[in-house]
């Protein structure tokens, strides 16, 4: 009960819990005759006497009832009637009464469950029939019955189910004319007369229930079996579904048919409903079934388990301070406004709320970080996706940010943020040089479009709807991938692009055209799978996990788990400064990584290189820039010798020979430069004139390579783009 006074809310709790039970003693209601106020003045009144039981009795005129009662009754009713909330004591511990000793034993105590990312054992009370097999035999069994109501209300929505019509034919959602919602006086300062609140916002307890039939109807097909998939672990690399056989055809339709097939979708349900109860122990098929699709239903939970959110995520959550005011307060409430304004959800009062709950538990919890414009942005998808738990999208908001923004939020994050783009700008030269010398003629550089790509992950650049199907793909991923939806997009405006200069392409990017989000994912993956690891490399990434000790490379693909980094060795990239960084139009790429485009097999250290057996045509290319003394003396089988002190005419460029010819026959294959280590200008000397005489080739440069290397017995073997993708 609220209650007004002198500007001060006073808020009392006396009456809606627990006088019922008084009421049903004395077999009339309390106050029926009593207007509102003389109610209020009345209980107000309750917190001067000493017994509330009594005078509420002797108001009523049943005080010899309530005397017949016994003294025990009457005791716990006095306790239930304490004036004061904090001196009321609650139902947990009103149940400990002596009143209750002979029944409390009969019922079960409520024991909270463990949350689905607690560290505790979900499964540590969990009771199965003798006979598991015959959970699905019994053919009159409703299984739906036994699905959750979100489940069940979402797959119904999918068979054609239309909440507001149902609605609107119950009368309960009444449409007007739009003349008659005007008022019928309007002030200046907005006030207005004459309109009767209209019955949408007032509470209405009608029950409507929905039809099964339509439902039950679509999916009569399903045999039992399909509500208890077996969880198998499968060590195949390649990307499988539990589902049944029978739903093998619908796998390989596009995703947006997938998504509002409802058979489909309900074994996609089930099964990651289960691999969730599983997790963390069923982690890894959680993955492997997210590389084929994630059902919109479970996808909040399913990035939560692609992100490792673990332990009490609430408990930490709870005690984070959200209501001191900081500095940050003002940006935050100027950002929320503005951030996905055309979903109602989160344009909503209560939307807002949650925003700047959310956004000020990762900024007071990270002390060392700053607010960004774009983290709201950033904020968006986990929020909408966990709307009602605040602590699962602060949760994922804050692995995800460690994992594809390290360091993003610095207070001074140029140096961050030079890198990232730099490293952007080479990955465009790698995969598309003829688009690259373009952008780079007209001044078009990355820093004048691709901040707010990386800096929010592309949650400013697209609405919500294609960020799920984007980030479903991205968490799959490690921190490069970023790079590869970058060179997607430009890629899918390749042509207009090239066909305009500097202005336009601002123009173009003020307003971005629409962009095929599904063929940007699949290109992204491909773009990935071609890109050799360390070409992405850079100095402020998040450090990586440490990997057992075993000398081993790992050969673990782009889709898998969090793989651990293979231990450094002569052999791996190292870091080099911002400016030499920025020189490099090329990226550079690792010994490691060369061995494994050459097709090799090394042993423990990469000290006995073995030749695999393939039978396709090349596709690499070894230039050797250093002088014929030394190319002789020692090289990597295969490669091709251009001295640098020969390579170039007097005006720059490459000199026609046979060399232009071998490098022209390689048009659409990887050409990797190897110079000495302390000639590092002739090696991007070759590359930028590589990149700028020929389009079509994917140029990197070589990190590092002692002289050793050179007498080692390497060879360059054929391989195709399949055994290229499982490499890298």
């Amino acid at each position: 009960m609220r209650i007004d006074l002198r500007g001060q809310l006073i808020v009392y709790q006396v009456l809606p819990t627990y006088l019922p039970c008084l009421q049903i003693r004395m077999g009339r209601k309390l106050f029926q005759s009593l207007d509102i106020s003389e109610r209020l003045k009345f209980l107000l009144t309750l917190d001067c006497v000493d017994d509330t039981v009594i005078v509420l009795a002797e108001e009523h005129g049943c005080l010899d009832i309530i005397k017949e009662l016994p003294e025990n009754v009457i005791n716990l009713l006095k306790k239930c009637l304490t004036f004061h909330p904090s001196k009321r004591p609650t139902a947990g511990e009103l149940m400990q009464d002596k009143l209750f000793s002979e029944v409390s034993p009969l019922y079960t105590p409520f024991m909270k469950p463990a949350s689905l990312f607690s560290s505790s054992l979900r499964c540590a009370d969990l009771t199965l029939p003798e006979d598991i097999s015959q959970l699905c035999k019994d053919i009159n069994s409703d299984y739906l019955a036994e699905r959750s109501i979100e489940e069940v209300y979402y797959l119904w929505c999918l068979a054609g189910g239309d909440l507001e019509k149902e609605l609107v034919n119950k009368e309960i959602i009444r449409s007007k004319p739009p003349i008659c919602t005007l008022p019928n006086f309007l002030f200046e300062d907005g006030e207005t007369f004459g309109q009767g609140r209209d019955r949408s916002s007032l509470l209405d307890d009608t029950t409507v229930t929905l039809s099964l039939c339509q439902l039950r109807n679509r999916l009569k097909d399903v045999g039992g079996e399909a509500f208890y998939p077996l969880l198998e672990d499968d060590q195949s690399n390649l990307p499988h579904s539990n589902s049944n056989n029978e739903l093998s055809a619908a796998a390989t339709l596009p995703l947006i048919i997938r998504e509002r097939d409802t058979e489909y979708q309900l074994n996609r349900i089930i099964l990651f409903d289960r691999l969730l109860k599983a997790y963390p122990y069923k982690k890894n098929q959680i993955w492997k079934e997210a590389r084929v699709d994630i059902p919109p239903l479970m996808r909040g939970l399913t990035w939560a388990a692609l992100l490792g959110v673990e332990g009490a995520i609430h408990a930490k959550y709870d005690a984070i301070d959200k209501d001191t005011p900081i500095p940050t307060d003002r940006q935050i409430e100027v950002d929320i406004p503005r951030c996905h304004q055309y979903d109602e959800l989160l344009s909503s009062p209560e939307g807002h709320a949650k925003f700047r709950r959310v956004l000020k538990a990762w900024v007071v919890s990270h002390p060392d970080l700053v607010y960004w414009q774009g983290l709201d942005s950033l904020c968006a998808p986990f929020l909408y996706l966990n709307f009602n738990n605040e602590a699962l999208a602060y949760a994922c908001m804050s692995a995800f940010i460690p994992k594809y923004l390290y360091n993003f939020f610095l207070k001074d994050n140029s140096h961050v943020i030079q890198e990232y783009l730099t490293v952007f700008s080479q990955m465009i030269a790698f995969h598309d040089p003829e688009l690259s010398n373009h952008l780079n003629e007209i001044g078009f550089i990355p820093d004048l479009y691709a901040i707010p790509w990386f800096l929010t992950m592309f949650t400013h650049v697209f609405p919500l709807h294609k960020i799920f199907h984007l980030w479903d793909t991205l968490l799959l991923g490690n921190s490069s991938f970023p790079f590869c939806i970058g060179v997607a997009i430009l890629q899918q405006l390749r042509d207009r692009l090239l066909a305009n200069g500097f202005n336009e392409c601002i123009l173009l990017f003020s307003d971005l055209p629409e962009i095929d989000i599904e063929r940007c994912v699949r290109e992204s993956i491909n773009l990935f799978c071609w890109t050799p690891k360390s070409a992405t490399y850079r100095q402020h990434a998040q450090p990586p996990k440490p990997a057992p000790d075993s000398g081993v490379r790992s050969s673990a693909s782009y889709f898998s788990t969090e793989c651990p980094e293979p231990p450094k060795t002569d052999l791996s990239r190292e870091s080099i400064s911002l400016n030499d960084l920025k020189s490099e139009v090329s990226p550079r790429i690792s010994a490691e990584d060369l061995i494994d485009l050459c097709e090799l097999t090394v042993t423990g250290h990469f000290k006995t290189p073995t030749k695999k057996t393939k039978s396709s045509k090349p596709k690499l290319l070894v230039v050797d820039i250093r002088n014929s003394e030394d190319f002789i003396r020692g090289h990597i089988s295969g490669s091709f010798n251009i001295p640098f002190s020969t390579a170039f005419t007097a005006e720059g460029e490459l000199t026609q020979g046979p060399c232009t010819t071998m490098l022209q026959s390689f048009k659409g294959k990887v050409i990797v430069i190897v110079g000495h280590v302390a000639k590092h200008t002739a090696e991007v000397s070759v590359c930028k004139n590589i990149i700028s005489t020929f389009d079509e080739l994917f140029t990197c440069l070589l990190s590092r390579l002692s002289n050793s290397i050179f007498h080692q017995e390497l060879f360059i073997n054929e391989m195709t783009f399949e055994d290229l993708s499982t490499l890298i």
